[in-house]
């Protein structure tokens, strides 16, 4: 395909009555985001970081890679789940044609170009735009890049147990509970199937033994309800000062706190020293700090964050008296993350982390609708994660700007000055009643 620009595409000539109908003002959310990123050039860092996807000459017009990043981000501020609902939102709504800089008489793209379009532009290209985010927030004083808090969460995958298969084998698990009552002589009674699939002793699915042959990245594994899905693992490393999320990894659902902090800090140790030489409010060490829950602690994860030389506040979980023969850095490290857990700047630390840290995965996964996937593979799945965190931390660059972080925060705040502006109407017509009353 080749390359399309968003300023110069082409444009059918308006009909002799079109000219004559009134433009209806944008949103003005909308327009002040699309002043932001006009203004720092986002367009053309786009087609420049994407122009090697495409041929000079050769294809039909393509998705401008403005327009497609655009549309990622339309996905978090209306809290449409997928692709195919982006794209109907788009081509219904007039104040998103003007966003993206789609007139009345041009067809919006559909959900088959987005998708093409994000499977077209590598994982890298995409951690480039939330790069570029995080520069912006630098840039405006939102990155301080001292302490940092690590947390995770688990996205239902686009897949279904029901469809899981033996990775030995391929049977599927219904022929499984078969292979299992043959000897009793009930593989072909349905009911005798579900009572020996529930009283089973061993009833827990391995990882190991298990997969999905749609998905096959996806792991087994225990949502927050409690229900048993195939899932993938989200992990972000916020600013605890600012609230800016500095790095965000994708994994495999039933990938562990302990392993997965081992790429995501590193990761927001990039980012920050990418913002210190231009960023003169960045911290210039670095990261020192890092807030965690319960679920990082081991005593080998906190000795190697000692060996980063990063200061660790992780919860400590009941476990007991411990053995340490054989373990004594890790001992150092656990002796010395309790006592600054349980001293005055870790508890107003883990208190900080429930606020800054837990704030971003609400609007991202829960008003952002992205608790379910609708994309498989690894890869796509880090796409996606990747610019809902940029368009969290956009919310929150306009939010420090504008005061509003979203378009429903926008009518929100409108209203309230609105219900502001009415109550001291009132108070003050009242004040004038007063002496009136007085008099008579």
């Amino acid at each position: 395909m080749a390359m399309g620009t968003r300023g110069k595409r082409r444009r059918q000539e308006e009909l002799f009555y079109a000219a004559e109908m009134a433009a209806a003002p944008g949103h003005p959310f909308y327009k002040r985001l699309n002043e932001t990123l006009d203004a720092a050039g986002f367009d053309g860092f786009c087609e420049e970081r994407c122009r090697r996807f495409y041929h000079d000459r050769l294809g039909r017009p393509s998705l401008a890679p403005g327009v497609y990043f655009r549309l990622q981000l339309i996905g978090f501020f209306e809290g449409v789940d997928s692709e195919r609902g982006i794209a109907w939102r788009v081509a219904d709504s007039l104040s998103l044609r003007r966003f993206l800089g789609y007139g009345l008489d041009e067809a919006t793209p559909d959900h088959v170009t987005i998708s093409r379009t994000r499977r077209l532009l590598d994982a890298e290209t995409h951690q480039a735009v939330f790069r570029w985010v995080l520069e912006r927030l630098a840039g405006a004083g939102l990155l301080k890049g001292k302490t940092i808090g690590v947390d995770a969460t688990t996205l239902e995958a686009n897949a279904a147990m029901r469809s899981i298969v033996r990775r030995a084998t391929g049977e599927s698990y219904r022929e499984h509970l078969k292979k299992l009552a043959a000897p009793d002589g009930e593989a072909s009674d349905p009911a005798a199937l579900r009572r020996k699939d529930r009283k089973r002793t061993k009833k827990r699915v391995s990882n190991k033994e298990w997969v999905n042959p749609h998905d096959r990245e996806a792991e087994i594994a225990k949502m927050k309800d409690g229900r048993t899905r195939l899932a993938y693992k989200a992990e972000q490393a916020v600013d605890l000062d600012t609230g800016a999320i500095v790095a965000s990894t994708a994994h495999a659902g039933a990938t562990g706190d302990t392993t997965s902090i081992q790429q995501t800090l590193p990761a927001a140790g990039e980012a920050v020293a990418e913002q210190i030489a231009t960023a003169p409010q960045v911290n210039e060490a670095g990261i020192e700090e890092v807030v965690a829950d319960k679920g990082y602690h081991s005593g080998a994860t906190l000795a190697k964050l000692d060996e980063w030389s990063v200061r660790s506040y992780v919860s400590e979980p009941a476990r007991g008296r411990r053995k340490w023969r054989g373990k004594r850095k890790q001992q150092a490290a656990t002796y010395a993350n309790r006592r600054r857990v349980r001293g005055k700047r870790g508890k107003e630390l883990l208190r900080r982390r429930g606020e800054k840290l837990e704030r971003p995965f609400a609007h991202q996964f829960e008003t952002g609708a992205m608790r379910r996937l609708h994309v498989r593979g690894l890869d796509e799945v880090r796409k996606k994660l990747l610019l809902q965190a940029a368009a969290c931390n956009l919310a929150l660059l306009l939010r420090t700007k504008h005061g509003a972080g979203s378009p429903r925060g926008l009518a929100e705040a409108a209203q309230a000055l609105c219900t502001a502006i009415w109550a001291l109407l009132v108070a003050w017509s009242r004040l004038e009643e007063l002496p009136e009353a007085s008099d008579a």
